[in-house]
């Protein structure tokens, strides 16, 4: 995931500089994260055929469960590269093909999302003194909608030909689920809150879980301004004054995600979620014509370039030494 929300960093970034060059590395990330993504799928199938009851043990599992909606959320990334780098280069076949794909992962992120939760519910007992932020994770699938629902929108402005989707019907739907992803996650978040009152940080091998907090409040800033259709509600007044509000309400959960950014400086364990913030940044910069906002963007975005590199380095250490994705229990009886 975190290689693919690189790629989906650049493009507005080389977009607010007109930097071709950054459009370049954008295409080697999509495609670099396409192979990662392909690999992962085939030897995390490989586990379960070669270890029966994996898979269910998978769903069960108390860390292993909070991650199943990885994959959803890894397709949402990839749907967002696909628009971002293919729609304005291709003809109207494809924006229609990513508008269908659109609303198919509509269904599945609030299917993934809704059964992730209840069968968490059903089969584990988390205590309040292991709580993270991790606990938010079911709900990311939710929060890639507006993220995907704005850039179908700008791609469809800016595409060959005549507007070819229903936008106003697209961004009603994501601001549904998105707000119902964000709302989740809030009211997780203030749990979160309560255990640091009473228990302290976490502990060293969970602080890096805190990051996820960032990533609501910041992927809602990312859409919220881009994805008012120009024609909504048919007059333009209307759109001003969403316009208006949706950048007050960005700039409130901006300043949330700047918040838990500063809480959680020490551990720099996950790029995901502070991409997010980076496009909640460039998002405001635009709605506010503020060039030090867009400059602290860019700053930011290339040191989470440089983190990646980093974490992408240490994890094929890890791998080479056997200290991670090595079977566990069930594996070695499997």
């Amino acid at each position: 995931m975190d290689t693919k929300k690189s790629s989906n960093r650049t493009s507005p970034v080389s977009q607010a500089y007109e930097a071709t060059w950054l459009e370049y590395i954008g295409v080697v990330f999509f495609l670099l994260n396409l192979v990662l993504f392909i690999l992962n799928c085939i030897l995390i199938t490989m586990r379960f055929i070669m270890v029966p009851g994996s898979f269910m043990h998978s769903f069960l599992d108390a860390i292993e469960s909070l991650f199943i909606p990885a994959v959803v959320v890894s397709i949402a990334t990839i749907l967002i590269n696909i628009t971002q780098y293919g729609c304005p280069r291709t003809g109207p076949w494809l924006q229609n093909v990513m508008e269908a794909l659109f609303w198919v992962y509509l269904a599945i992120s609030v299917a993934a999302s809704t059964g992730m939760y209840l069968i968490l519910w059903s089969t584990q007992v988390f205590p309040i003194h292991t709580m993270t932020p991790v606990w938010v994770f079911p709900a990311y699938p939710l929060l890639l909608t507006a993220s995907l629902a704005t850039n179908l929108i700008s791609t469809d402005r800016v595409g060959p030909g005549d507007p070819r989707s229903n936008r106003i019907v697209i961004a009603a739907a994501a601001v549904t689920v998105q707000g119902t992803g964000f709302l989740i996650s809030f009211m997780i978040c203030a749990a979160f809150i309560y255990r640091l009152m009473t228990q302290k940080l976490p502990r060293d091998m969970q602080r890096p879980g805190v990051f996820i907090s960032i990533g609501p409040p910041a992927f809602t800033v990312a859409g919220a301004k881009d994805i008012i259709p120009p024609d909504f509600a048919g007059e333009s007044h209307a759109v001003v004054i969403l316009e208006i509000l949706s950048t007050l309400l960005g700039l409130w959960l901006w300043g949330l995600s700047e918040w838990f950014f500063i809480v959680s400086m020490t551990w720099w364990s996950f790029v995901f979620p502070n991409t997010a913030l980076v496009t909640a940044t460039l998002a405001l910069a635009k709605a506010l014509n503020s060039s030090g906002l867009r400059i602290y963007a860019c700053v930011m975005a290339a040191a989470l370039v440089l983190v990646w590199a980093l974490i992408f380095g240490r994890m094929l250490r890890c791998l080479w030494t056997r200290q991670l994705l090595w079977p566990k229990d069930i594996d070695k009886n499997g």
